[in-house]
Order: structure tokens, then sequence, then C-alpha cells
């Protein structure tokens, strides 16, 4: 089902042939990659790895990487009142968005684009019309 929503997702960006690779761990090792690619300690809920970045970024189909702890998800889904599923849905549009270039930490302006596209892009994979950004 993620790997669906991830297809429309793509799709409405306008990602048609490029490709991405979705990764579900669990708290212990996102927060490894947390600590050896960000320098912060304990699990983050996603982390999006770019390969369009460098030399070489321009020659390849792949997007990157998203890699979502579920465990942190699940928390966060129960905490916020919505279904694991919902959560999932936010963290992946998260994600994704942040592989092609949207950025929520450069201004705040950023941050609302994001944040709108983010709304736009949950509308189209999931029912809940109230579910928000992030």
């Amino acid at each position: 089902m993620i790997d669906r929503k991830a297809e429309v997702i793509l799709s409405a960006l306008g990602f048609n042939d490029e490709e991405l690779s979705i990764l579900l761990i669990d708290d212990e090792r996102m927060a490894a990659l947390n600590e050896e690619y960000r320098g912060k300690a304990g699990p983050t809920n996603v982390l999006s790895f770019s390969m369009r970045e460098g030399e070489f970024g321009d020659v390849t189909p792949l997007l990157g990487d998203v890699v979502i702890s579920v465990e942190t998800a699940f928390r966060e889904a129960s905490e916020a009142g919505i279904s694991l599923d919902e959560r999932l849905s936010q963290l992946l549009v998260h994600g994704i968005l942040h592989l092609v270039d949207y950025d929520h930490e450069r201004s705040e302006a950023d941050a609302e684009i994001m944040e709108a596209k983010s709304l736009e892009l949950l509308r189209l994979i999931e029912l809940n019309p109230q579910l928000p950004a992030f």
C-alpha cells in the first residue's frame, strides 16, 4: 500500500520516471542513522537521503531513500489520535518532499510552501479530509 501511495505522490509532483526506496525500520536502527548522518542522538520519525546531490546526481533515475521509524510513527499516531497508516502517509509525503528540494527549515515562507504542498498530496492518498500535514 505504501508503494502505491508513493507512486501517486511522485506522479503528482511530476516525477513519473524516477525511483524511490522506502525503508520501514525500528527506533534502534533509526537512532543509529540519525546519529551517523545528522549528529543527533535518539530516533527521529523520518529521514531522507537524496541521490540527486553531488557530481553525478543528474544521471540517476533514483531520487533517493525515505527511511521511516515505524515505532516512532506508531507513538506519534497514538498521541495525535490518528491511525498508524495516516501517520505513515504524513511521513512519506514529508520525506519525498525533502527529496525533491522542499525544505521547511530554510525559512518561514518555505515552511508554509511545504505545508501547503503536503496537504495537497495528503488529500490524494488519504480519505481523512481533516488530516494535518505533519
